[in-house]
C-alpha cells in the first residue's frame, strides 16, 4: 500500500488538494488515435494545449462521507464511505478513479473525501474535457496519496479507466495532451505504444500561430460516441473510404508539424482544410447543418482554413486567418451565433497543489 502524504489519517488527507489539467487543439491526425487503425497502421496526431482546464479538488469530509461534485453542470452524488461507489451515474468519471484508486494504492480502504470538480468546457465540446478531467483528477490523487506517477502513467491510467474499465467511445490523443501539455507530435503505435514528441517552435511562430486562430463553440455539446463507433465499425470492416480518410489524416499531422515549425500559417490553414475534408469521409454526422453555416460564414469573412476539433458533429470549430483580420471574423460569427474567441497556448500539462487546512 502506498502511503498517504504528510499528516495524513486511514489514507485521508487533512489538507486539501487542487489539481487542473488543460484542455487541447486538435489541429491534425485525430482519429488515427483509435484502435484497430493505430494497431494496425500507427497513428500520429498534433496538438496543443490551450488556456482552458479541468479542475479537481480533494479534502477530507468532515461528515465521514464521500461527495462526488460536479460544480459546473450542479450534480452532487454522497454516499457511506464504507460502501464502495458503484457504476453508472452522471459522475461515473469520478467514481472510476477513486474505486480505482482505492484498490489499487489503498488496499480496498475507502476513505472520506469530498471529490469536487469543475470544467473550463462542456463534455462534447471536442477540446478533450472529459479526459482532461480524469487527467485532473488522477493528478490530484497522486498529489494527495504521493502515488509514484508520471505524465505517461496518468496518461495510461486515464486511457484505461475511460476506455477498457468504463467502456467509453474515444481514442487515446486527449489523455495525453492533458498530461503533457505544449504542443506536442504523438505517435501511438501497436502494443499500446505511445510517443509524445515535444515541438520546439520558434516563440515568433507561435506567437504568429496564436494570433491567427479562432475559437468559435457552436452552441451544441455532441455525444461523440456515434461518431466513433462509426469511424470504428468502418475500421473494422476495412470500408475503404474510412481507411483512406484516416491515412490521409495521419499524412495531415507530418505535414501540420512541418507547417508549425517553419512557421508557415497559410500552409497551416490548408492542413486545416484538407483535414476537415479528410475527417467527412470517416463517418457520417460530423458536418452539422449548423457546422456548416458557420464555416461557411467564416470562409466568405477571410477564414484562410478551420476544421473542427474533436469528432465533430458540433462543439468547437477552429479558423486560421490573418490576424489583422481576426477581430471582424470574430465579431462575424458571434452575431451569426457562434461563441466565438481568441486562444492561447499553454506549456505546463497536468499539475497538483495542497492547500493546508
Amino acid at each position: 500500500m502506498v502511503r498517504a502524504g504528510p499528516g495524513a489519517r486511514g489514507g485521508a488527507p487533512n489538507w486539501g488538494v487542487r489539481a487542473r489539467a488543460p484542455l487541447r487543439l486538435g489541429l491534425a491526425g485525430g482519429g488515427t488515435d483509435l484502435s484497430p487503425y493505430c494497431d494496425q497502421y500507427g497513428g500520429a496526431v498534433l496538438n496543443a494545449t490551450i488556456d482552458r482546464f479541468a479542475f479537481a479538488h480533494i479534502d477530507a469530509n468532515p461528515e465521514g462521507r464521500l461527495a462526488f461534485r460536479a460544480r459546473d453542470i450542479g450534480v452532487e452524488e454522497v454516499m457511506d464511505a464504507m460502501s464502495p461507489p458503484t457504476d453508472g451515474g452522471e459522475l461515473a468519471l469520478h467514481r472510476a478513479v477513486y474505486r480505482h484508486v482505492c484498490e489499487r494504492w489503498l488496499g480496498g480502504d475507502a476513505p472520506a473525501l469530498t471529490v469536487s470538480t469543475t470544467s473550463d468546457a462542456p463534455a462534447g465540446s471536442g477540446l478533450g474535457s472529459s479526459s482532461a478531467l480524469v487527467v485532473a483528477l488522477i493528478e490530484a490523487f497522486r498529489m494527495a496519496l504521493d502515488l509514484p506517477l508520471g505524465p505517461y502513467d496518468v496518461a495510461r491510467l486515464a486511457y484505461h479507466i475511460e476506455r477498457v474499465e468504463l467502456g467509453l467511445a474515444g481514442g487515446r490523443q486527449d489523455q495525453y495532451a492533458a498530461a503533457f501539455g505544449g504542443v506536442n507530435y504523438i505517435e501511438f503505435l501497436a502494443d499500446d505504444r505511445v510517443v509524445v514528441n515535444p515541438l520546439r517552435v520558434r516563440r515568433a511562430y507561435l506567437n504568429e500561430l496564436e494570433s491567427s486562430l479562432i475559437i468559435c463553440f457552436t452552441g451544441q455539446s455532441r455525444r461523440s460516441e456515434t461518431i466513433i463507433n462509426e469511424q470504428v465499425r468502418g475500421l473494422s470492416t476495412l470500408d475503404p473510404s474510412v481507411l483512406d480518410g484516416m491515412h490521409r489524416l495521419k499524412q495531415d499531422a507530418t505535414a501540420m508539424k512541418e507547417a508549425v515549425l517553419e512557421g508557415d500559417m497559410r500552409r497551416v490553414a490548408r492542413v486545416l482544410m484538407r483535414s476537415w475534408e479528410a475527417k467527412k469521409m470517416t463517418a457520417s454526422g460530423i458536418a452539422t447543418p449548423l457546422v456548416d453555416q458557420l464555416f461557411d460564414l467564416a470562409m466568405r469573412e477571410g477564414a484562410w482554413g478551420g476544421k473542427v476539433s474533436g469528432a465533430g458533429g458540433g462543439g468547437f470549430l477552429m479558423f486560421c486567418t490573418d490576424p489583422e483580420n481576426r477581430y471582424r471574423l470574430t465579431a462575424a460569427l458571434n452575431e451569426a451565433g457562434g461563441v466565438a474567441s481568441a486562444v492561447k497556448f499553454t506549456l505546463d500539462g497536468a499539475e497538483a497543489w495542497s492547500v493546508p487546512r
